[in-house]
């Protein structure tokens, strides 16, 4: 190998390195009031929107390597500070819950980029049916 092949192999090394100890947050703060919920919703809503929407993420492998480690830590700060189910002070539950179910049903939620590496987060018709019904047991009127 030449000279300056292997300087380049060392910068990238470097910055491979350099990129990974810029530190990423990956905590999970504690449950303060989580939503209350039938077991199968909540199984449904744990595999397909906990990991960015509760202080309950599953931080896989990949969110420990730079760059992905960055878009995972900025996709669950976003999802916590937008909906929380670990953290729900929603003064206006009713709204909350039509929010999410709208999310669903327009196909917004989850992300196509979380369901892509996690295709069981992928919900079936069946699993929306359950949500929109719990929803729609929770006093909220739904338009369809």
């Amino acid at each position: 190998m030449n000279k300056s092949l292997k300087r380049i192999l060392f910068i990238v090394l470097a910055v491979i390195v350099f990129v990974n100890l810029i530190p990423v947050d990956r905590s999970n703060p504690p449950v303060k009031n989580e939503l209350k919920m039938p077991a199968n919703v909540k199984s449904i809503l744990k595999k397909a929107c906990f990991d960015c929407h509760s202080n309950q993420t599953v931080w896989p492998v990949y969110s420990y390597i730079a760059p992905s480690s960055w878009l995972v830590a900025g996709d669950v700060t976003n999802g916590r500070s937008k909906l929380n189910f670990s953290d729900w002070d929603q003064t206006d539950e009713t709204h909350a819950l039509k929010e999410v179910w709208e999310e669903i049903e327009k196909g917004e939620m989850p992300l196509k980029i979380y369901t892509f590496i996690h295709s069981d987060a992928v919900l079936t018709n069946t699993e929306k049916t359950v949500i929109k019904n719990w929803i729609n047991g929770s006093s909220i009127k739904m338009d369809n």
